[in-house]
Formats: C-alpha cells, structure tokens, sequence
C-alpha cells in the first residue's frame, strides 16, 4: 500500500515538474513574442510621427500655393 501510494505520488510530481517545464517555456515564448510586439510598436509609432510631420509639411506647401494663387487671382 505505502509502495503503491509513494509511486504514485512520484508520478504526480513527475507530471507537475513536466507541465512546469512546459509553462516556463511557453513563458519564454510569450516574453520573447511581446518583445517583438513592443519593437514593432515603437518602430510603428516612429513611422507614424514621420509620417505626420511630412504631412505637415506639405500641408504648408499647398496652403502656400493656394495663397499664392489666390494672390496673382486677385492681380
């Protein structure tokens, strides 16, 4: 009976440490995974205030011609 139940109790452990050792690599994954995510994030972030300050710049440019326009119009 003792045998049967520290056998049994040596398998139970076996299996947690074997599902802990797949859950601290899952974890690892997921780590590595959300790392990625923020790089890509920050990259898109980057982009996305490039982007606004081009177009801003040729928001300038066209109001200037449209002034400009509308100036030699009046002319």
């Amino acid at each position: 009976m003792l045998d049967t139940t520290l056998a049994q109790l040596e398998n139970v452990i076996n299996d947690l440490l074997q599902r802990n050792q797949n859950l601290s690599e899952h974890c690892a994954l997921l780590e590595q995974q959300l790392q990625q995510a923020r790089e890509e994030n920050d990259n898109l972030q980057l982009a996305a205030l490039e982007q606004e300050d081009k177009q801003g710049a040729t928001l300038a440019r066209l109001q200037a011609l449209v002034e400009r326009a509308a100036g030699s119009n009046a002319a």
